[in-house]
């Protein structure tokens, strides 16, 4: 994968395993240890929870993606030789609070998958909010054949996306899902040639950082808790969030546009 160099900074003080740019109201994040697939150790996992807590107030959105020829191979399995019970739970839950504060956190994200995309990268990639595929990626959770479970929090995101027997199934087996299948069974929203994942990418997240802040953090945040309620609370829930975004100052001003036929009506091009 062809990753781009873009003309601003952020200011996050990162681990070597991460590199942070922006382009203009996107922050891009590459997890940076191509010698190891991209494999996450701790100081990543701290280093990404850094970087989504202290995102300038200007980003609207942000790219993650992978140096090299993989996404994430996974969990760095040299971190588990001494580890505890206690020590394994602390672990886990450090994955969980910086996995969280993707998917719930001050902006949507947008996830570029390619080659590996595997245990603990599969969990990762789970927490972003759009993902895009180059036909090189590939899908598995191998933890079992290790003697091990997953504990990135893809017990909890996965099964929404793929479903409870496919991830068994993953799991007992150690199937490999390719690109296209993965797009098939809606893991992926987008599938793209190798090298233009990059690309695709940065036009969604800017087209995303285009929106009003509050109706992105409506889609982040209530549309996922409102799919899991009972109706009548999730219609309750809606209507409440209907109203909120559609009394914010921005979306005065750009219905205002549309209805004065200032601003584009949707189109199939």
């Amino acid at each position: 994968m062809n990753s781009r160099e873009a003309p601003n900074s952020i200011p996050a003080q990162l681990p070597p395993s991460l590199a942070a740019d922006r382009n203009g109201a996107v922050a891009i994040l590459r997890l940076n240890r191509a010698h190891k697939r991209n494999a996450l150790d701790n100081d990543t996992i701290i280093g990404i929870e850094k970087f989504f807590t202290t995102l300038p107030e200007d980003i609207g959105a942000v790219l993650l993606h992978g140096e090299g020829e993989h996404f994430c191979a996974g969990l760095d399995l040299s971190e588990l030789k001494e580890r505890n019970i206690a020590q394994g739970v602390a672990h886990s839950r450090l994955w969980h609070d910086a996995f969280d504060k993707i998917q719930f956190g001050k902006v949507p994200v947008v996830a570029v998958l390619h080659g590996a995309v595997v245990g603990g990268g599969l969990e990762l990639a789970a927490a972003v909010h759009v993902r895009v595929a180059e036909r090189s990626a590939y899908y598995a959770l191998p933890e079992a054949s290790r003697g091990i479970y997953i504990g990135g929090g893809g017990s909890v995101r996965l099964p929404s996306l793929i479903g409870v027997p496919r991830m068994m199934d993953m799991m007992l087996t150690g199937r490999i899902y390719s690109a296209e299948e993965g797009q098939a069974f809606g893991l992926t929203t987008y599938l793209v040639e190798p090298g233009q994942g990059f690309a695709k990418g940065l036009e969604l997240a800017a087209c995303i950082a285009g929106n009003t802040s509050l109706t992105n953090y409506a889609i982040m945040h209530a549309l996922p808790r409102i799919a899991e309620m009972d109706p009548a609370t999730g219609l309750e829930v809606e209507a409440l969030m209907s109203a909120i975004a559609q009394a914010d100052g921005e979306a005065k001003v750009r219905l205002e546009a549309f209805l004065e036929k200032r601003a584009p009506k949707v189109t199939r091009s």
